[in-house]
């Protein structure tokens, strides 16, 4: 590129689909001329379609004036070949995920616009280094990734290739602005920051599941209403649907050369290869009548108190919620204090990362009558609880601490045994590739929780999730799983494993000369 600065005034989009006319209309609203080129005339004529009914459905909801709408549908012109986009001043690619076409189209495009014009990809699985390899000028090649529905979701993702100029990257990111969009950069590595940052709760959650620990719609629960996420891991790939999802899960796996932080389940790929890939078919991990989830109905909790409780010390925190949560119970339970517990009582623990089965016995308790509680989000604020058996929990014992954490009519989930309960190591597990991406230098710790904040909804960004959690906590909970069951996928990353020992924010950053 020349080392002259330029603004962007003209955007070529290529490819007229539901990515393309969503850019289309955020940059023409944002004031742009916009130039639409599809090899597909019928595509391109269904795209103006699509904008001019937006527009007048906006002007209806007195979301835009009349005159803004007319305006801005004036500045989008259709491009009957690539020629007509000699004049802009970058070009947006949104064609079918395929390396060749891509640089292909890239090729084709060089040989028809003016040398300041960018280039960029709006590839969310491709790398931009490959991509620029078969241009003349990969340094005018940039990654700008954006998010469906374009519209809404208002964050955009601006990639430098390795001989990318940051100048090209910069002059996105304002043009990201410009149009109301708010952009984070990244390097050039596989599932850049947000598809990256999302393998924590989909993998992991997924995991879960395959061990036989809870159903579905239980993890959903329990992310949603213990851990405070919008939407639990199901939830999230029905909406995204597995098409979508699956190939992304199995691209990322692979080019990380099989890190097992990311590996994919094979419950995806059958349930993909059976057609149940999620809300738009009517089907995936819940069925769907008129658009609406149906989701299982919850069993009543019982009713039948235990008589006495005993609860573990191991934990001081753990202990000290369980105690305060029954002294609002106002019941009849008896809080059994000796060190060694009663032959009838109820055996409370309250580990971080470990199983109860595994606490059971490192505290040498009868497990026929032990049950976890997952206290890492407090039990006294949240909208449901987590209690987990050992396969040798009787049922009475399950059933009498079900009704103890009931009691105030907050539901509880209960599970079987699993290191991390679910809570614990699926935000564990988010945290920790979060922190691995700032470890990796793919982007700052900033630009990482705006990015997964407004990419995939979650209540805060994941560093500043470890930070309300304790970088410690977090390490912890790692490292007992790891112990626990011998998956190097639980293996704490650096970044987070030396600012949780010095006390350390996970969004501090170190000073290097």
């Amino acid at each position: 590129m020349s080392t002259q600065d330029f603004k962007i005034q003209t955007l070529g989009i290529v490819g007229s689909g539901a990515m393309g006319r969503g850019i289309a209309q955020i940059a023409a609203l944002g004031g742009l001329n916009v130039h639409i080129y599809d090899t597909n005339p019928k595509a391109l004529a269904a795209a103006r379609e699509y904008l001019s009914e937006t527009f007048a459905k906006l002007t209806a909801k007195g979301k835009l004036k009349e005159a803004d709408a007319h305006a801005a549908l004036a500045r989008i012109r259709d491009a009957g070949n690539e020629t007509e986009l000699s004049d802009c001043d970058a070009i947006v690619e949104a064609i079918v995920e395929n390396l060749d076409l891509k640089r292909e189209l890239f090729r084709e495009l060089e040989a028809v616009v003016g040398k300041h014009c960018i280039l960029a990809s709006n590839t969310s699985s491709l790398s931009i280094t490959a991509i620029a390899a078969g241009c003349a000028h990969p340094e005018r090649v940039v990654g700008f990734h954006f998010f469906n529905p374009v519209p809404l979701m208002r964050v955009v993702e601006v990639i430098d290739g390795l001989r990318g100029d940051p100048r090209a990257g910069d002059a996105l990111m304002d043009l990201a602005r410009r149009m109301g969009h708010t952009p984070v950069r990244a390097k050039d590595m596989p599932g850049f920051i947000v598809n990256h940052a999302g393998r924590g709760m989909n993998t992991e959650g997924l995991r879960v599941a395959s061990e036989g620990i809870a159903s579905f719609a239980d993890i959903d629960r329990i992310m949603r209403e213990q851990a405070g996420f919008r939407l639990g891991p199901f939830e999230l790939l029905d909406l995204t649907a597995l098409d979508v999802s699956h190939p992304v899960m199995e691209s990322i796996y692979h080019q990380f050369y099989e890190e097992p932080r990311y590996k994919p389940s094979p419950i995806t790929g059958t349930r993909l290869a059976g057609g149940l890939i999620g809300r738009k078919a009517g089907e995936g991990f819940y069925r769907y009548v008129d658009g609406k989830q149906q989701a299982p109905d919850e069993a009543p909790a019982p009713t039948q108190l235990p008589t006495r409780v005993w609860i573990s010390r191991a934990s001081h925190e753990g202990r000290e919620q369980v105690l305060k949560l029954i002294a609002k119970c106002d019941c009849s339970v008896h809080i059994d204090a000796g060190h060694t517990p009663e032959p009838d009582s109820l055996l409370i623990v309250t580990p971080l990362g470990f199983d109860a089965t595994t606490t059971a016995i490192s505290e040498h308790l009868d497990p026929t009558r032990v049950i976890a509680v997952d206290t890492l989000f407090p039990l006294d604020t949240v909208a449901r609880r987590t209690i987990m058996t050992t396969p040798a929990t009787t049922p009475a014992m399950r059933d009498a601490a079900n009704a103890l954490f009931a009691f105030d009519g907050v539901p509880v989930s209960v599970i079987r045994d699993s290191a991390g309960f679910v809570a614990q190591r699926v935000v564990a597990t988010i945290v920790n590739i979060a922190c691995d991406i700032a470890q990796q230098g793919i982007a700052t710790p900033a630009d990482i929780d705006l990015a997964v904040t407004l990419g995939l909804g979650y209540p805060r960004g994941p560093l500043a999730l470890g930070d309300a959690l304790g970088p410690a906590i977090i390490l912890t909970i790692l490292r007992n799983m790891q112990d626990t069951l011998g998956d190097p996928r639980y293996r704490p990353t650096p970044w987070l494993a030396r600012r949780a020992q010095l006390g350390l924010s996970l969004t501090h950053i170190e000073e290097l000369r």
